[in-house]
């Protein structure tokens, strides 16, 4: 087995976080043999409204309420690095990391727009993409440019969680839906963030302290 660090990276906009995104982290740990996942808590997406986009600080905070007592790191470090794309922010974890093998998590909802996102047949080169499928997107995913070019490299599950890494390498995970979603989450509750304890911050990944000095920028969409 090898010696590096097995670590998931799971993005977002975690507006809010919720035990939708923690369960199919714990899952992907368990499908494809991972040591632990990191939630990389997009400072902004240009994609999505501005409005009803609660502060990065407040979730961040909602991120580590839902993580809390699992193999789960919460991180800023986007913001931290002042990277504007994806595939900066992986080229900048790797360069950092060397000691750990990285797998990118997605939903299937952002594999049908994946091809929209800057160099994303780097981010495919540069690690593993493994694909949590969602409701209602099977359609969107079988007419995507990307996933037509990902579908090459596809292996399952079982065979990755017990060989060697390679990229690009995709990696098809099914599980039970689960019916949570932010969107459901705001607007049952658009006070939310309203609610969340205060008090310094430190990032679970980098240990610096955070949000006296983090810039806001933008990113592409995320689960």
């Amino acid at each position: 087995m090898s010696a590096q660090v097995r670590t998931g990276l799971l993005g977002g906009s975690f507006n809010p976080a919720h035990g939708g995104h923690r369960r199919i982290s714990l899952f992907a740990m368990t499908a494809l043999g991972l040591d632990e996942v990191w939630w990389l808590v997009s400072p902004g997406n240009p994609l999505k409204p501005r409005a009803g986009m609660a502060p990065h600080e407040a979730r961040y905070r909602s991120a580590l309420a839902q993580a809390r007592r699992a193999p789960i790191r919460v991180t800023a470090i986007e913001a931290q690095l002042g990277t504007r794309y994806t595939i900066d922010t992986l080229r900048g974890l790797v360069r950092r990391y060397p000691e750990r093998e990285f797998v990118w998590l997605m939903g299937s909802d952002n594999v049908a727009q994946f091809h929209q996102w800057k160099a994303w047949r780097a981010i495919a080169r540069l690690m593993p993409i493994a694909v949590i499928a969602r409701p209602g997107y099977d359609g969107a995913v079988a007419v995507s440019p990307a996933a037509a070019w990902l579908r090459r490299h596809r292996v399952a599950a079982s065979s990755f969680k017990q060989g060697q890494w390679s990229a690009p390498t995709l990696v098809n995970l099914r599980f039970d839906p689960d019916p949570r979603s932010a969107t459901a989450i705001r607007r049952a509750d658009p006070d939310w963030a309203s609610r969340l304890p205060t008090g310094k911050l430190f990032d679970q990944v980098t240990h610096r302290s955070i949000f006296g000095h983090c810039n806001s920028g933008e990113h592409e969409p995320r689960a």
